[in-house]
């Protein structure tokens, strides 16, 4: 499995695109838009000078791992060919579904179609395809080049083999693989979003500041960043969809977004992307 394709040169699919390339594989990155696919290699390029300048990659390396990339804005050409296909879209079930059939349509009987969501179940974006016993989850986390975790999700009919032959995978390019079953917010964001939707209500209910809140899930409980900050950087409408995937998906309430957080995504204030959430990112 040499031949690889990541569909969307956002955040998440930009940086599984450079964990690929830089472990030898070759890459097609695809997005509809030109302009975010530009964006995506002058991203992945000022990622690796950074690994360049920690000495994780010789410099020399860095023309030759961009050179592993090719972009493409049609679906169909950057998969026909490829041995695994990950989508790394916007985190909305139709949009995935759409792009799974078609992912479906001009794959190979035996390519492998994973899924880079955070909640969104495998088994219903399995029915959109012919090959369901070929469909993964594969959630990296961010920033991917940096992070080790890679959550592993089986469909409820994602073949045994399949499942081998991600882990196997997922080892070769630097990363920790952890299996788990389909399940709204499988493990990682069931368990980490209701703690930073219950910070979020603590802060709406006045009871601190965000700076001490943080503070407190810091110090306290060892965490390297705090819950509103780490919403910040995730995008509070990507913490609003997710808690409300699971919502829905287990048909609970103590998964319903808190009403701040409704509030500030209605409100455009999505954190650093958009340069204010419960902290300033303005430059």
């Amino acid at each position: 499995m040499k031949k690889i394709a990541v569909i969307g040169a956002g955040t998440m699919g930009n940086g599984i695109a450079h964990v690929f390339a830089q472990n030898g594989f070759d890459v097609n990155l695809i997005d509809t838009q030109s302009a975010a696919l530009d964006k995506a290699m002058q991203t992945i390029a000022k990622n690796l000078d950074r690994q360049v300048a920690k000495s994780i990659i010789q410099a020399a390396d860095k023309e030759t791992i961009l050179a592993k990339i090719i972009c493409f804005t049609n679906l169909k050409e950057g998969v026909h060919d490829r041995d695994l296909v990950i989508e790394a879209a916007t985190e909305n079930s139709k949009i995935k579904n759409a792009i799974f059939a078609e992912m479906d349509q001009y794959t190979s009987p035996t390519c492998i179609l994973a899924s880079n969501t955070s909640s969104i179940s495998i088994t219903q974006l399995a029915e959109a395809t012919q090959k369901p016993a070929n469909v993964i989850g594969m959630h990296f986390m961010n920033p991917v080049p940096v992070m080790k975790l890679v959550e592993i999700i089986n469909g409820k009919a994602t073949s045994s083999e399949v499942t081998d032959s991600i882990v196997a995978l997922t080892t070769t390019i630097g990363k920790i693989p952890c299996v788990v079953k389909d399940a709204p917010g499988f493990i990682a964001n069931r368990i980490l979003m209701p703690m930073i939707n219950e910070a979020i209500l603590a802060f709406e209910e006045g009871i601190s500041d965000a700076a001490t809140i943080d503070q407190i899930m810091k110090l306290g409980m060892a965490h390297p960043m705090g819950p509103l900050q780490l919403a910040d950087y995730i995008g509070l409408d990507v913490c609003k969809n997710i808690l409300e995937i699971m919502e829905a998906g287990f048909q609970n309430s103590k998964y319903k977004p808190a009403a701040l957080l409704t509030k500030m995504v209605e409100e455009g204030k999505l954190g650093v992307k958009t340069g204010e959430g419960f902290y300033s990112y303005q430059k």
